[in-house]
C-alpha cells in the first residue's frame, strides 16, 4: 500500500534519475527467473547518492513511525536492504539487525545477524518487492526466533498480484514508498517515456511471466 502519493511520485522520479530503475521497452532485460522485462530495478544504487539515500531513509523512517509507531528494532533483508535499513534504524535511534536468506554454513551459523531481544517488536525493511517470497522468508525466520513482526516497508514494488496474495496469506502488512503505477505516472508526466512505451510497460505489468517484446 502507498501511504503518500506525492512521496511515491518523488521516489519514482529519483530512482529514474540515477538509473536505479531502468526502463527499456525496446530492449528488454532477462530476469534470473527467465522472464523478459522492460524494467530493471536495483535500489542499492541509491546508497551512492547521499541526497537521495537521505530522502529515502528519512521518508521510510517517518512512515515506520506513522504506520507502526517506534519499534524496538529495524531489521533489513540481506543483502539489498542492509544499507538502507541501517540508515532507517539510525534515524529512529533503535537497534538494527539483518536476516540472511538461510543460516550460514559455518561459524555461529546465524541467519539473523545482530542482537535482538526475545519478543522485540520489529519492522522489516526491504529494497524491492517482486513476488515477495524471499522477503516473507525473512519474516518467517524472525517469527521463528520469537520476534513480533509489525510489518514491512519497502522502497519499491512491481505490484504483482502474486505478491499481494503471498503477503495476504502470510498475514504480513506491506507498505512501499513507491510502486509500478506511480512510476509510470511520473515517467509519463516528465516525458521520460512516450505514450507508446507506456502502453508496452502497462501490457507487461498485466502478464509479466508470459510477456514478450
Amino acid at each position: 500500500m502507498i501511504l503518500d502519493k506525492e512521496t511515491a511520485k518523488k521516489t519514482a522520479e529519483l530512482l529514474l534519475q540515477i538509473n536505479a530503475i531502468k526502463l527499456q521497452p525496446q530492449e528488454p532485460f532477462t530476469w534470473a527467473s527467465g522472464w523478459q522485462s522492460p524494467i530493471y530495478c536495483d535500489n542499492r544504487i541509491t546508497l551512492s547518492y547521499p541526497p537521495i539515500r537521505n530522502y529515502i531513509h528519512q521518508e521510510m523512517a517517518k512512515q515506520v513511525e506513522n504506520i507502526y509507531g517506534k519499534p524496538d528494532a529495524i531489521v533489513g533483508v540481506a543483502t539489498g536492504a542492509i544499507g538502507i535499513g541501517m540508515l532507517v534504524a539510525d534515524y529512529l535511534n533503535v537497534p538494527f539487525a539483518y536476516v540472511r536468506p538461510e543460516p550460514k554454513k559455518h561459524g555461529r551459523k546465524n541467519q539473523i545477524e545482530g542482537h535482538l531481544e526475545p519478543n522485540n517488536t520489529v519492522v522489516v525493511i526491504e529494497d524491492l518487492i517482486s513476488t515477495g517470497k524471499s522477503s516473507l522468508m525473512a519474516v518467517e525466520a524472525l517469527k521463528n526466533s520469537n520476534m513480533t513482526v509489525k510489518g514491512m516497508l519497502a522502497i519499491f514494488t512491481y505490484g504483482f498480484d502474486t505478491a499481494t496474495q503471498n503477503f495476504e496469506e502470510a498475514g504480513v502488512t506491506l507498505n512501499t514508498l513507491s510502486d509500478y503505477s506511480h512510476l509510470l505516472l511520473q515517467a509519463r508526466d516528465t516525458n521520460f517515456i512516450t505514450e507508446a512505451q507506456q502502453e508496452t510497460l502497462e501490457n507487461w505489468r498485466k502478464s509479466p511471466s508470459t510477456w514478450e517484446k
